[in-house]
């Protein structure tokens, strides 16, 4: 996972002054056609049953920084853990702990297999943390109409609060294993990677070392172009085909174009397979979220992290692109790309650009 929804701007490849919806541009985390209840289902069914984690809670407060009366509110968080090939406290056997990131913390931990693999060669315990206000780990009795009622509920939600719970979490976690010696290494990817890095800083007398996975620690405003992670998904597609990188970035244009033409908004929502009339069509938030969540998973292999995706995304959508077929009907290049992300599965017969489908439990990631 790389660095995705904290510094988006749009330049090369996502240039545009679009017009024809009122929503925001950035792109949002993508709707999943796996239900939250068939999800719920999966993760029961296949993954715990396996023995792939256990799952346990820890008593949180709510304020590690404060001393007013709501700051001693407590909430559970939940943790998951696997000791197979721990080699126990008396060993002094290593603690291997997965800062988690902005979502329900199974989602992360059955796509985080370094962790399963080096855990075997270093006799590891695995620990995998749920940030809080994310997943279960729900403030205010886990309601989260009350928790994501206004800022001064949501206001505990923050880096610097989740990495309190964590180092409170380890260290109640090590004295009930009595495994008060045995070394910490915290792992992340992405925000929880930064979040990694960031608690081996803050806290060097709980963990002696993070690795710290696709982690923009440094991408703050002054620090860092906020152009630079548009560069890096526009390089990904013009390294592949400069046709492809041309098309996407003049497409903007041609559909706000498009759209402002009598009938036009009937034509785009039959060029990309709209499944419904919608007074703002939100084509350009659509389409970018495809193309940067595709680099962003660009991986060598078949992956179903976000959506399925098959091997080297990012190709398959500049195929569809340069495909000769689509002659030079940039819409009908648009949706063959799109399609690689959204229905690789080829189930899919209409999109629905308003889903607001959340199986990961992201929905308070806007607020960070």
């Amino acid at each position: 996972m790389a660095t995705r929804f904290i510094f988006l701007s749009f330049c090369l490849l996502f240039s545009s002054t679009l017009t024809i919806s009122n929503a925001k541009i950035f792109p949002t985390f993508p709707s999943s056609r796996i239900t939250p209840e068939k999800l719920s289902s999966l993760i029961s069914s296949s993954k715990d049953s396996q023995g792939l984690y256990k799952t346990k809670y820890h008593t949180q407060i709510l304020d590690h920084f404060n001393y007013n009366p709501q700051s001693y509110q407590t909430f559970q968080q939940r943790y998951l853990i696997n000791d197979t090939h721990w080699g126990g406290s008396k060993n002094n056997a290593p603690i291997f702990v997965y800062t988690g990131n902005e979502g329900d913390i199974e989602w992360f931990a059955q796509n985080t297999g370094f962790m399963y693999d080096v855990a075997p060669k270093f006799k590891a315990l695995l620990v995998f943390i749920e940030h809080r206000y994310y997943g279960k780990s729900i403030p205010y009795g886990g309601n989260k109409e009350i928790a994501y009622k206004n800022a001064s509920t949501t206001g505990y939600l923050s880096s610097t609060q989740a990495l309190a719970d964590y180092a409170s979490l380890i260290i109640d976690l090590k004295k009930n294993l009595t495994a008060t010696d045995s070394p910490v290494v915290v792992f992340g990817g992405s925000y929880g990677g930064m979040l990694a890095a960031w608690f081996r800083l803050k806290y060097p007398h709980v963990a002696i070392g993070a690795l710290a996975s696709s982690a923009p620690i440094l991408n703050f405003d002054n620090i860092v172009s906020p152009y630079s992670f548009s560069n890096i998904i526009t390089q990904d597609f013009r390294s592949v085909s400069e046709n492809c990188y041309k098309v996407i970035k003049g497409s903007w244009k041609q559909i706000e174009e498009t759209a402002k033409k009598p009938g036009g908004l009937e034509k785009l929502q039959k060029a990309f397979r709209i499944c419904k009339s919608e007074k703002n069509l939100a084509i350009e938030s659509w389409l970018s979220t495809a193309f940067v969540y595709t680099a962003m998973t660009d991986y060598p292999t078949p992956s179903n992290f976000l959506n399925p995706l098959p091997a080297f995304p990012v190709k398959e959508m500049c195929k569809a692109i340069d495909d000769p077929k689509t002659g030079n009907d940039v819409f009908a290049k648009l949706y063959g790309a799109a399609s690689v992300y959204y229905n690789y599965s080829g189930t899919a017969k209409c999109f629905d650009l308003n889903g607001d489908s959340d199986p990961h439990g992201l929905s308070e990631w806007g607020w960070q």
